[in-house]
């Protein structure tokens, strides 16, 4: 995207508006908002238009708001249905292992309504929980777990709600559910098998016994892969399990070894907790040969722009130049790493 360029006075004036509300801090970035919203003036947009713009950032910078505090303590999505009562073995599923997780230092975050999105919220209790709310004319209001905190936030639009349900949490957990539970589900999918969103561990729990994602599975086995509308190995990534220690294992366990990824151009940065062996790093290459564009997986000191930026320079790091088209992949080279012997204990 290019900024078209603004009458010279017109860029001084937004230079003084910045300076007088204080802003000095990705001054570029917040400079391209004000010339998008006078672009939009200028393009005569329609008046719908403008008001779904100005929703969607005013509902962003309240999410960003409500989440700011918590930056450095890792979160949890946790999607299911509104419907699920409170007698239900899933409800009792989603508090045992939103409270399992709780207990392991993560917050919850959940669509802040009644069902399993409460029952996530108990789990966790009050102080670990975060809410994000849909405005619906039909569906009951933000449970109290979470307003009575002051830990949610309330959006119109499912984009911009989906976007912070997704963008700020390390892992996902899905329960039966209806149209929405399984919109945001494959929207997941989506992200993670397109490279749009960093690869996060993803697991569809079911109530003890239950067979709810064994029939998607099914489908996914049977029909999309046979088609060829998705890549063979595709739903890898996803674990399928009816046991909440299995799912708190499987979030746990994906950042065992595995702690960021940075892209710098072309080039693919992977920190990790521990340095591998030299033996390690040869088994690496062997296996994940086929994902890569050209070269080797190699050691690396931190590079220059993860220097400037101080990025999580007491780590060690490998690097390695990715086939994009492989990019949906990299769940499989994360999970290797976290099987390393050199790779922290579980």
């Amino acid at each position: 995207m290019t900024d078209e360029p603004l009458p010279e006075t017109l860029t001084a004036e937004i230079d003084a508006l910045l300076d007088d509300a204080g802003v000095h801090d990705d001054r570029r970035l917040v400079t391209r908002m004000i010339r998008t919203s006078i672009g939009l003036g200028e393009d005569d947009a329609d008046r719908l238009d403008l008001k779904i713009a100005s929703a969607a950032l005013a509902e962003m910078r309240d999410a960003f708001r409500l989440f700011a505090p918590f930056r450095g303590v890792p979160k949890v999505s946790v999607f299911g249905s509104a419907r699920t009562q409170q007698d239900d073995p899933l409800y009792l599923q989603a508090r045992d292992i939103a409270a399992a997780l709780a207990a392991d230092g993560w917050m919850v975050v959940t669509g802040a309504g009644p069902g399993i999105m409460q029952a996530a919220a108990e789990g966790a209790g009050p102080e670990l929980s975060l809410g994000v709310s849909i405005r619906l004319p039909f569906e009951e209001k933000a449970n109290s777990l979470v307003t009575g905190q002051g830990q949610v936030v309330a959006m119109k639009y499912f984009f911009t709600r989906k976007l912070m349900l997704v963008k700020e949490s390390s892992g996902f957990i899905c329960l039966p559910g209806g149209f929405g539970t399984l919109d945001e589900m494959f929207e997941l999918l989506t992200l993670q098998q397109t490279g749009k969103a960093e690869p996060t561990p993803i697991v569809l729990l079911d109530q003890p016994g239950g067979t709810f994602w064994h029939g998607l599975q099914r489908y996914i086995d049977d029909t999309l892969e046979p088609m060829g509308v998705i890549s063979p190995g595709d739903f890898d990534r996803v674990v399928v399990t009816d046991s909440a220690e299995r799912a708190r294992a499987e979030i746990a366990g994906f950042w065992r070894n595995y702690d960021s990824l940075r892209w710098i151009g072309d080039t693919l940065v992977l920190r990790l907790r521990n340095e591998p062996t030299d033996a390690e790093i040869e088994v690496l290459n062997e296996q994940f040969a086929p994902m890569l564009a050209s070269g080797r997986i190699e050691r690396t000191a931190p590079r220059r722009p993860e220097v400037a930026d101080d990025d999580v320079l007491h780590l060690p790091r490998l690097i390695l130049h990715l086939d994009q088209r492989q990019v949906g992949s990299l769940f499989r080279l994360i999970r290797a790493i976290n099987d390393l012997p050199s790779a922290p204990a579980q």
